[in-house]
């Protein structure tokens, strides 16, 4: 399954790289690929795993809003 969370709050290169770190550690999480000028990630999870519920709350404790 791929999810799509937009947010706000990345400014710069480490910004976009503690998103994406903070969402591999989420267990199911395949693959990320998170965009500065998108403000957003796409993440590929396996669903019985990783929900967007818990992508959102990877985002959020990682300093970012996910909207």
């Amino acid at each position: 399954m791929k999810t799509v969370i937009k947010m706000q709050g990345m400014t710069c290169g480490g910004c976009r790289a503690g998103v994406e770190n903070a969402l591999k550690r989420v267990p199911g999480v395949l693959a990320v690929e998170v965009s500065l000028e998108r403000a957003e990630a796409v993440v590929e999870h396996d669903e019985k795993k990783a929900a967007p519920v818990d992508l959102r709350a990877a985002v959020e404790k990682a300093g970012f809003k996910a909207v």
